[in-house]
């Protein structure tokens, strides 16, 4: 037992050599510190890609409600458009047909009409 001393390590205590416990129990402090620090900004960092994954499908949702409501008015704009293009087809159409059978009244001549 007595080589081992001081500057051996000890299987009981895992002192290094030149190193008493009481600077082990600092040194595996500041590990834990080191490595609590370490583990702190890795959660802050996929907090942050968490948060920025949340926030990006939300700008989706929101930009796809966008798309879809312009996608309706732009449909329903294409349906009123159309229904007057017919509306005016008819119309003319309907003209059309109304000059077939009553054709212009032509004077003889060019000059004003006389009311009677």
């Amino acid at each position: 037992m007595a080589a081992m001393g001081r500057g051996s390590a000890c299987p009981c205590g895992g002192a290094l050599p030149g190193q008493s416990v009481n600077d082990q129990k600092l040194t595996r402090m500041y590990v834990i510190f080191v490595l609590a620090i370490i583990l702190i900004a890795c959660l802050f960092f996929l907090l942050d890609r968490a948060l920025k994954a949340i926030q990006r499908g939300r700008r989706r949702r929101n930009a796809s409600e966008r798309l879809v409501a312009a996608a309706i008015a732009a449909e329903e704009q294409h349906r009123r458009r159309e229904q007057q293009h017919r509306q005016q087809k008819a119309q003319q159409e309907a003209s059309t047909a109304l000059t077939n059978v009553l054709p212009a009244i032509r004077s003889e001549d060019d000059g004003p009409r006389r009311v009677a």
